[in-house]
């Protein structure tokens, strides 16, 4: 075949491709990670989205991720604990709630192209899904236990280390920036299903040299307080203040 035929060949397998059906197949992301699936099935079911359960006749991936989230924060977790022998718990928590946040993993999603490997419903991929973050999140997470369930935790950790590695020298030498207010969003909208809500409630200084004074509030709760050079630096630190408080 030409490379004129060629071409035009592929122009029309990615047309009929059908519309929330994945543009690259879970063997490949399985060559990605690294690893030879015994149970191919896992690895697919932790790609389809539950919008798409129905159509592909496979459950979603809700039950692997939920598992997922506990093989990522184990891998996490040993590796901090080993890599940090000095580390206070605290200081390892706070580590560890980053790493495992839904911005890093989306980050990392994205890197790894894993929208691209989603099986999503028809409507679901028309309104974004495929590069939605709490999705790619999600995703990942199941990858994670498919990996665990197929081939063990040590390539679970291995996979997970792999694909974390530079986010997590970054987060440990602080160059990740610790959002604060973004962990403590995502555990209020866990937790209480709203969002926090922040008032600076103090300011003092001279104009070229102020201190501002916030509160974060939820549900009409206080649940932190903090002060810093700017509003943003005072908000960050009334959130660091009420996961403290976990």
């Amino acid at each position: 075949m030409g490379p004129s035929r060629a071409k035009a060949a592929a122009r029309t397998q990615r047309k009929a491709r059908r519309p929330g059906s994945p543009a690259l197949g879970p063997e490949k992301l399985a060559r990605r990670l690294g690893v030879q699936p015994r149970r191919p099935e896992l690895l697919r079911q932790a790609l389809t989205h539950k919008s798409a359960e129905q159509e592909v006749g496979l459950p979603s991936n809700e039950r692997l991720e939920f598992l997922g989230d506990a093989v990522l924060g184990l891998a996490i977790a040993l590796h901090l604990y080993r890599s940090r022998p000095d580390q206070a718990e605290g200081e390892l928590t706070k580590l560890k709630a980053v790493a495992v946040s839904e911005s890093v993993l989306a980050r990392v999603a994205h890197e790894l192209r894993l929208g691209e490997y989603l099986i999503l419903s028809r409507g679901e991929e028309q309104s974004g899904g495929r590069n939605r973050p709490s999705i790619l999140a999600d995703a990942l997470e199941a990858v994670f236990a498919a990996v665990f369930l197929d081939r063990g935790m040590r390539a679970a950790r291995r996979v997970i280390l792999d694909l974390l590695a530079e986010h997590l020298l970054a987060i440990e030498r602080a160059e990740h920036g610790v959002d604060h207010k973004t962990l403590l969003q995502e555990k209020v909208q866990e937790i209480h299903h709203t969002t926090p809500t922040y008032r600076v409630v103090d300011q003092s200084g001279p104009d070229h040299d102020r201190t501002f004074v916030a509160e974060v509030h939820v549900a009409g709760r206080v649940l932190g307080r903090g002060v810093g050079k700017s509003k943003k630096q005072a908000e960050q630190a009334a959130a660091r203040e009420a996961l403290a408080q976990d």
